[in-house]
């Protein structure tokens, strides 16, 4: 008994301590004996009116089996009509950054599809809001609304963030209203989780569950360090490892999408890898040593025309630390076509400053017209070679999509990466051509998202 109340006095001097150095988190509280409290209430009352509860609605198409378009197999076997699209419907929540203009973080996955977006503020006040643009590569997405007496959190600089502060997450979880969870910071820079294509996460413990997407991760300050994202659950539910998008990041998208609608991204013509304690060795480098080695300079890119060379070891980029092969990625992932880039390289033991300017992806695409009748309105591509997803799969990539075309009506999407068509494998654009010659109907292997189907078009 007496353990457990010296615990508990450690474990509140601990907070009240804590609290109190970062000064602005929250005065104590008092208990009904007079008692003062360490409590977070204060911060709250500040932050929690900025963040939003968002509800979405639209429509998809049914994918039906070809032979419920036939009326003689409908009425051989009486088979009702079938509806062509069913509604959809999702909850999550935003966080409004710019009060005066009423512009609202969110993520890519809340408002995606969505024919109609509503925002409920914390006073209750609804708004229909209007979509800015949208980052699936990210999975950002910037709303706005039409209202007054609105309150938006301050940004914080992610990029000084420690494992060990602590986070409170503050959201929606299944549409229950807004909620507020508190955790620490488990872990940076968490990528390569294939839950993106730019990953960069923030791991926390604080409770983040279906419905805190694209709520708010604020500090003891109330200052925003990240939009929550995600969770690694088998369940479904909250375990102790949720992901939050640094703010930085989305803070960068959001300029874009503002700016110009969309995230424009450049090229820079280059291939690299993660260094392992075994090319460390081979380059005469310290364990650890943070970097990614260049393996390949596509010829007349921007990187080469800089003059980046096979073996250069980049260890900065615009002044930012390159820790490994998914920092390089990520930073020229948020560059504009024509932006600059200095970059810090480590060539044979000594350091070279390199400026190269990122410039348009090279595509090679091809117009489903006049590939096959029944890919009318759709465009593809190989993958390019700066894409998150080379190297990860093989196939092309469906670049556009004109609704209403014979492409659109048969279920191809944007950004479906074909992997076979009738039968055949193929991986680049050369071997789809090939697997369409001659054939009348066509039988496509689709990978969607995280999911996999197969299109028969006749």
């Amino acid at each position: 008994m007496q353990t457990n109340i010296i615990k508990t006095i450690s474990v509140s001097f601990l907070l009240l301590f804590t609290l109190i150095t970062y000064g602005h988190a929250g005065l104590p509280g008092v208990d009904s004996q007079g008692n003062k409290l360490p409590t977070l209430a204060p911060m709250l009352k500040r932050a929690t009116p900025a963040v939003v509860n968002i509800a979405t609605s639209g429509r998809v198409k049914v994918q039906q089996s070809p032979l419920f378009n036939d009326p003689f197999f409908r009425h051989f076997f009486d088979v009702p009509n079938q509806p062509r699209e069913r509604k959809t419907s999702s909850l999550g929540s935003g966080v409004i950054v710019d009060a005066n203009k009423g512009l609202i973080i969110t993520n890519n996955h809340v408002i995606d599809k969505a024919d109609e977006i509503n925002v409920t503020l914390n006073d209750g006040r609804a708004f229909k809001a209007k979509l800015i643009g949208t980052d699936p590569e990210t999975d950002v997405a910037v709303i706005q609304i039409e209202a007054k007496n609105l309150t938006a959190l301050p940004f914080a600089n992610s990029d000084a963030l420690n494992v060990g502060d602590f986070a409170i997450a503050i959201g929606n979880p299944f549409g229950l209203g807004q909620t507020v969870t508190s955790g620490i910071i488990s872990a940076l820079g968490r990528s390569g989780l294939g839950i993106e294509g730019y990953e960069d996460f923030i791991q926390t413990d604080a409770s983040i569950n279906p419905g805190n997407s694209g709520g708010a991760l604020v500090n003891l300050n109330g200052e925003l360090i990240g939009i929550n994202t995600a969770i690694f659950s088998r369940s479904g539910g909250n375990i102790g490892i949720g992901f939050a998008i640094p703010i930085n990041m989305a803070r960068e998208v959001m300029t874009q999408l503002v700016q110009h609608g969309e995230v424009s991204r450049g090229r820079l013509g280059a291939q690299a890898q993660e260094i392992t304690p075994d090319l460390a060795k081979a380059f005469n480098l310290e364990n650890g040593h943070g970097g990614a080695v260049i393996t390949q300079v596509q010829p007349k890119s921007a990187a080469d025309k800089a003059g980046l060379k096979a073996g250069d070891i980049v260890i900065e980029l615009n002044g930012k630390p390159v820790r490994d092969v998914f920092d390089l990625r990520n930073i020229i992932g948020l560059l504009r076509v024509g932006q600059k880039v200095d970059m810090l390289v480590l060539r044979e033991n000594k350091h070279k400053q390199i400026t190269a300017v990122v410039e348009e992806p090279e595509t090679s695409q091809s117009v489903g017209k006049n590939m096959h009748a029944k890919l009318a309105g759709a465009s593809f591509a190989d993958i390019a070679e700066d894409s998150p997803l080379y190297g990860r799969i093989e196939g092309v990539v469906v670049v556009d999509v004109e609704q209403g075309s014979p492409a659109w009506a048969s279920g191809l999407r944007k950004g479906d990466i074909i992997t076979s068509a009738n039968r055949k494998k193929i991986s680049n654009m050369a071997e789809f051509t090939q697997a369409l010659k001659g054939s009348k109907s066509l039988l496509l292997n689709i990978q969607r998202g995280r999911g996999a189907l197969f299109l028969f078009l006749q």
